[in-house]
């Protein structure tokens, strides 16, 4: 099964958007999907506020785990992660519109009457497994990169 359709897989499963996407790439970083669902949980919805969308939260996280400074102090890898998080999330937005969850679906998740508005209008069903499947490819194209 494509790693896209792992990760909408999960969200079908009313997992978060951040938890979908981190936990389709369990396998190539390392670490458990129980772990991956743990640490995506929170930043789903754009962390409950509408903020950065949480399948970019998921994938910031992916690819700070291939990426990232693992030792203190190493602060060329703390740049490589840097410049793939400006490069992710600059890439999202071009081909979304936007990284910021309130602008994707037009919703102040912030508000529980606009979270209400967005449920009722099927938001999350429709917009929700389009930003998944983003983040996932772009993730991966970044993914396969050497450094």
């Amino acid at each position: 099964m494509e790693r896209t359709e792992i990760a909408k897989n999960y969200f079908a499963q009313k997992c978060h958007c951040s938890q979908a996407v981190l936990a389709s790439f369990a396998d190539a970083l390392g670490i458990t999907e129980e772990t991956a669902l743990k640490f995506g949980s929170c930043f789903g919805g754009g962390m409950r506020k509408g903020e950065v969308c949480g399948a970019c939260t998921g994938a910031l996280m992916a690819l700070g785990m291939k990426f990232g400074m693992s030792e203190v102090g190493d602060l060329e890898k703390q740049q490589i992660a840097d410049g793939y998080a400006r490069r992710f999330l600059d890439e999202f937005a071009k081909q979304n519109g936007s990284y910021l969850c309130r602008d994707l679906l037009k919703r102040n998740l912030a508000s529980d009457e606009e979270r209400q508005k967005a449920r009722e209008e099927g938001l999350f069903a429709l917009v929700c497994p389009k930003m998944i499947e983003s983040a996932v490819r772009i993730s991966e194209q970044m993914m396969q990169e050497k450094v």
